[in-house]
């Protein structure tokens, strides 16, 4: 599904970027996506596959922690330590501007 998405996204790219239709066909274009992308049901998609996605991240995490342990530099333990703080502590939202919940 991720190489379909990515091959559709390619091609309305390079349609918009090769075609010679002009400003009218690339607004028009546009307005679709926009209008995908509010798409309830579109967004409802995408946040439930970003909180899957944060849940497997969240086990995968935990799974190497376990079979890495100490073997691990204590440069590279600080970071992760780190960067694990900023985000139970932080806005609520990660840096692609979905939120945590």
């Amino acid at each position: 599904m991720r190489y379909r998405l990515t091959f559709v996204v390619g091609l309305a790219v390079g349609y918009v970027l090769g075609t010679k239709a002009g400003r009218e066909r690339y607004e028009q274009l546009r307005k679709s996506a926009r209008q995908v992308a509010q798409n309830p049901a579109v967004r409802n998609t995408a946040e439930s596959a970003a909180q899957q996605g944060r849940q497997f991240a969240d086990k995968a995490y935990h799974v190497v922690s376990d079979k890495v342990g100490d073997r691990m530099p204590d440069s590279v333990a600080q970071r992760v330590r780190s960067l694990r703080e900023r985000n139970t502590n932080g806005s609520g939202a990660d840096d692609w501007g979905t939120s945590n919940t």
